[in-house]
């Protein structure tokens, strides 16, 4: 049995993630952002969703370009705190330690501390209601040398990523299955079956 619920954003878990911005003087800003999600692969393209009251709306809306810095364990204090507070109010980078790193493309500073860094070019805007959509085609991603194996394989599982889910930051503990998983077994128990008539 199911309770029935009003319409709500009840999609979950999803990725919560720190974006970076700058003022019209440089000054980087970050704000966590709970609504982010792929939404093309060719050009890759990925969509920020922001209230037009945050500090950040008009940073990302002037400039055109914003880092997506994907966040894991150790910075999950860091995440939630650039959720709470205001980029008017306080510097963040400051007040927790973060480092910035030069992006390669955009003139927006990436988080050095996080373990995955995408930056983004603002190619449309469209009004939804509480937030606007930002769509991004993502133009360059930065990834930690700490996560690839000594196959030379990246090891996502080493950049212990955390999601948020119903109002709780989540870490992501153990893989599941990976992509095409449940047709490989299934091909596979075919050939065993086989395997045995023969």
């Amino acid at each position: 049995m199911k309770q029935l619920w009003k319409a709500s954003t009840m999609l979950n878990p999803v990725p919560a993630v720190m974006v970076t911005c700058v003022d019209s003087e440089g000054k980087p800003n970050i704000i966590t952002v709970a609504w982010a999600g792929t939404v093309n692969s060719k050009p890759p393209m990925l969509s920020i969703s922001v209230r037009k009251e945050r500090y950040s709306y008009s940073l990302i809306k002037e400039k055109g370009q914003f880092a997506v810095n994907l966040t894991n364990e150790a910075l999950a204090y860091a995440t939630d705190f650039c959720g709470v507070k205001s980029g008017r109010d306080v510097d963040k980078f400051e007040v927790l330690k973060l480092n910035t790193e030069k992006a390669s493309v955009i003139d927006v500073p990436l988080i050095k501390e996080s373990p995955i860094n995408l930056e983004c070019i603002v190619r449309q805007i469209i009004e939804l209601g509480s937030h606007d959509m930002f769509i991004a085609e993502i133009v360059a991603v930065h990834v930690d040398e700490k996560l690839f194996g000594r196959n030379g394989k990246l090891d996502m599982n080493k950049a212990k990523l955390i999601c948020y889910s119903h109002g709780e930051y989540w870490s992501l503990k153990q893989p599941l299955g990976y992509f095409g998983f449940s047709v490989t077994k299934r091909k596979k128990l075919k050939r065993n079956r086989m395997k045995r008539r023969d």
